[in-house]
């Protein structure tokens, strides 16, 4: 059974965010995602200083079984990303909450009401059972 921590938010594509206090939005992919893509072998991911909007791919990622598309759930400016990622991708299969983020963003004007577009925890466990 996958883990979907209460204090992240998540996008119907697979993604999550966790908001800080100032306005640094980390972004990974859910323990869901990652179970059901199998080992990860690749990551790539977004160039600093780009601008991302939300639903926006930005990143991908590849496992034995396919590769998929990393959306950015909400818009702003790419300030950091996990370079651990590049050498070390089976990260986010062992720590998707945790080691395993993609990248962060600093939140633009319009990314609150993105934000509550978003699902919590157990709306988004009801989604995964759905799929």
């Amino acid at each position: 059974m996958s883990n979907f921590p209460d204090d992240l938010k998540y996008a119907a594509s697979h993604e999550w965010v966790k908001v800080d206090d100032n306005g640094v939005a980390t972004v990974g992919i859910s323990d869901h995602a990652q179970d059901a893509l199998g080992d990860i072998v690749f990551v790539e991911l977004p160039e600093l200083g780009a601008t991302v909007n939300a639903k926006q791919e930005v990143a991908v990622v590849e496992s034995v079984k396919a590769a998929s598309d990393v959306y950015s759930p909400v818009s702003g400016e790419v300030t950091e990303v996990n370079d651990t990622l590049l050498d070390a991708p089976e990260t986010v299969n062992s720590s998707p909450y945790d080691n395993g983020w993609f990248f962060k963003v600093q939140l633009s004007d319009e990314a609150e009401l993105e934000l509550d577009e978003l699902m919590d925890a157990e709306a988004y466990s009801d989604h995964c059972d759905d799929e």
